[in-house]
Parts: C-alpha cells; structure tokens; sequence
C-alpha cells in the first residue's frame, strides 16, 4: 500500500477516523464500518493478508456488522423513559390555561405556560380557565375547569 507503512495500521486508523465521524454525524452507521476497519486491521496484523483480502474481509466484515446491528436495533426499540419527550402537544395535555381570546362557534385562543395556542371547545369567554384535553395538530382541544377541580399550574 504506503511505503513505510503497514497495511494494518492503515487499517486501524481508518477505523479510528471512522469512529471519530460517528460522533459528528448523526445516525447510528459509521461505527458499524469502523468496526469493521479494525477487525481488518486486526487479522491483517496477524495473517499477513494482502490487499485484495484485506478489501474482501473489510466488505464481509462490514456487511455482518451491519446487517446484524440493524436486526439487533430492530428487534430491539430503545423504551424512552420520557415517551413524550418531543411530543410538545402531548406534554400540554392535562394542563390548565386561560382563554385569551373567546372561544366562540368552537375556535379561540388559550394562554398556557408562556405562550398563546390556538383552541377549539365550547364557547367560553375571555378569562375562563381550561383544561387541555387534546390537540389536531397545532390547535389544542380543551374543556371548561369544573370549579371544584383543584389548579394546579404547570
């Protein structure tokens, strides 16, 4: 390959660089190849492999290691601790807000947290509390707060 320098140290640095590039691109692929770049390295060093061989166990190798990572990671979903996590909608369902625009004929418009959403419910006027029961979309759906219900603001 390079005079001076052995094939497996090739090898391994590719790998290195490989795995490297996995922290700054997003995904879950490249380490695959690094792996792969270094189990080449790895046997190259100990059988004395030649270049065309070197190029056959990296591409076998970095199939195995591929095509077994995805069935791993399917088989096998992630269970987040926080489901809702970058669901914004979802995480506003049960929160209490004030209408800031009336809602009538079902359309108005809610403060929650530090930010006005647009709502759908039954007409109700400027100043009523609510309940976010929902949402279609960006509009929330929202219920009148029953007075002996306890607020509680999120």
């Amino acid at each position: 390959m390079l005079d001076g320098i052995e094939p497996h140290w090739i090898w391994v640095a590719l790998g290195l660089i490989l795995a490297a590039a996995e922290m700054l691109v997003p995904g879950v692929f490249l380490i695959w190849l690094a792996m792969a770049a270094l189990a080449t390295g790895l046997l190259t060093f100990m059988f004395d492999l030649g270049p065309v061989m070197q190029v056959v166990q990296f591409v076998t190798v970095a199939l195995i290691t591929v095509f077994s990572a995805k069935r791993i990671l399917r088989d096998r979903p992630i269970a987040s601790s926080d489901p809702l996590l970058n669901n914004r909608m979802g995480r506003l369902v049960g929160e209490t807000a004030t209408v800031t625009v009336a809602i009538s004929h079902g359309a108005g418009r809610i403060h929650v947290g530090d930010s006005d959403w647009s709502a759908r419910g039954p007409d109700l006027p400027v100043g009523e509390r609510v309940r976010i029961t929902g949402n279609e979309g960006s509009v929330l759906l929202v219920e009148p707060l029953d007075a002996g219900q306890q607020v509680i603001e999120g």
